[in-house]
């Protein structure tokens, strides 16, 4: 048997993040082979991952990437077995990543097919195995449970738990110098708000009926002339509008001008919003 020094399990455990033991196990199984220690460590952690496939994933992060000069924007679900691994740098990280790679890589339809795509930022190494390698230290279960990629120009925020994430595709002038900043502030407004569409035209016209039905009965409640009730009822219908339609809506860091006003001054309309909260 290969005598195993402790300098040759140091240096598996600095390749690889894991516990000394485990790294000394592993080299003892190889023969003291490192490579083939990194292997059998992995398969080690593949086996574990199926063990505990079933465990619940209810925590995790979004991340997102959006630049309009690239004309594209990414918004995607990472999801893991509890808060102190999802606030990691090493989970953050791996999250950025996978939003990244999906923005500039080739694109993918499924999770499946992202993850066996190289790694942005480690392009040696597939997203898969950057997971794997972050599960054998970690040993939670990881999920990659949603992706969307637009490609358009795009802005983007997360909030900074990655509890909530918002892309949203622009056009007109996105290449001007305010472009990127009122599109990652428009995403931002997204995030906090939560519109429900738009534009006017874009809600359920029931909804809009509903609505409209509601507040006439509620004038006729209050004993208003019949002849002024329609006036009233498209004033009110602005309030409705402005709490529900993202161009309608007074900007979150300025209420003094709606969204469509910010927009508007930059030259931007908006074309599609993604606005996504962990876990659905």
């Amino acid at each position: 048997m290969a005598e195993i020094t402790a300098a040759a399990v140091m240096a598996l455990r600095d390749k690889t993040g894991l516990p000394m033991m485990e790294c000394k196990k592993a080299l003892l199984e190889c023969g003291g082979n490192t490579e083939q220690a990194v292997e059998w460590l992995r398969k080690q952690g593949v086996k574990t991952q199926a063990m505990r496939a079933d465990r619940e994933t209810s925590t995790g992060r979004l991340a997102v990437y959006a630049d309009p000069a690239k004309n594209v924007g990414t918004i995607i679900e990472l999801k893991c077995e509890s808060a102190p691994v999802a606030n990691s740098q090493d989970f953050k990280a791996l999250a950025e990543d996978i939003a990244t790679t999906l923005a500039l890589g080739p694109g993918a339809k499924t999770p499946a097919e992202l993850l066996a795509q190289k790694s942005h930022a480690h392009p040696d190494k597939t997203l898969a195995e950057i997971k794997d390698d972050l599960f054998n230290r970690m040993r939670e279960v990881f999920d990659l449970a949603r992706i969307c990629r637009i490609d358009a120009p795009c802005g983007g925020y997360a909030h900074h738990d990655g509890s909530k994430g918002a892309i949203v595709e622009i056009a007109g002038k996105t290449t001007g110098p305010d472009a990127a900043t009122v599109a990652k502030d428009i995403s931002m407004h997204v995030v906090a708000l939560a519109p429900q569409a738009i534009t006017k035209e874009d809600l359920d016209p029931a909804a809009v009926a509903k609505e409209r039905e509601i507040l006439t009965e509620a004038a006729r409640g209050e004993g208003k002339p019949e002849n002024i009730i329609a006036k009233m009822i498209e004033g009110r219908l602005r309030n409705f509008f402005s709490q529900c339609v993202l161009l309608e809506q007074p900007f979150v860091k300025d209420d003094k001008q709606t969204v469509g006003q910010l927009a508007k001054s930059a030259g931007l309309e908006v074309k599609r919003v993604e606005n996504w909260k962990l876990g659905g």
